[in-house]
C-alpha cells in the first residue's frame, strides 16, 4: 500500500495498524524520515513537498511493486506527505513485514533508497536565510545504486 497525503503522518498509529493481528510475520522493520531544524549548518523552519497528484502515486505504487518482487515479503507500505512540513514532523513512513528479519530490513532499505531518488517529488527548504531547492544527495544516488549489485 502506498499513500500520498497532506495531513500530519502518524508513525505510531501506522505502524500498529500494520502490526495488528499478524500472526504470520516474524519480523517488521519501519523507518520514519524527518524534517530537520539544520541542513548543511542553515537553519529550516518548514519544508515544502511539491508532488504530481496521480503520477507521484503511481511511481510509488511501482516502487512498491518492485520491492515485493525482489524481497520475500508478506507486506510493505509507503505513505509520504506533501505540502508544508514543520520541522520534527515525519515526512514519509515505511515499513516492511516478512517472515525473517533480513528481507524486512533490506525491503525498508531498498524502497527508502528508491523513493528518495525515483519518486517525483520537488523539496523546499524555507528558513531565515531564505528558500533552497533540495535534490538527492551524491550519497543519496549511491545508495540507491548499489541495489544494482544486491540482492
Amino acid at each position: 500500500m502506498v499513500r500520498l497525503q497532506t495531513d500530519p503522518i502518524d508513525p505510531a498509529a501506522l505502524l500498529a495498524a500494520f502490526c495488528r493481528e499478524r500472526t504470520d510475520v516474524g519480523a517488521v522493520v519501519s523507518v520514519t524520515g524527518l524534517c530537520r531544524a539544520a541542513t548543511d549548518g542553515q537553519a529550516v523552519e518548514t519544508l515544502a513537498l511539491d508532488a504530481w497528484p496521480g503520477f507521484t502515486e503511481r511511481v510509488m505504487g511501482e516502487l512498491e511493486t518492485e520491492t515485493r518482487a525482489r524481497f520475500d515479503l508478506i507486506d510493505v507500505v509507503a505513505v509520504h506527505r506533501w505540502g508544508e512540513v514543520r520541522v520534527g514532523e515525519a515526512i514519509v513512513f515505511v515499513a516492511a513485514a516478512a517472515v525473517h528479519r533480513r528481507d524486512a530490513f533490506l525491503a525498508a532499505d531498498f524502497l527508502m533508497d528508491q523513493l528518495k531518488t525515483r519518486a517525483p517529488l520537488w523539496k523546499r527548504e524555507d528558513g531565515p536565510d531564505g528558500r533552497r531547492w533540495i535534490e538527492p544527495r551524491v550519497s543519496d544516488h549511491a545508495d540507491a545504486a548499489r541495489w544494482e549489485t544486491r540482492p
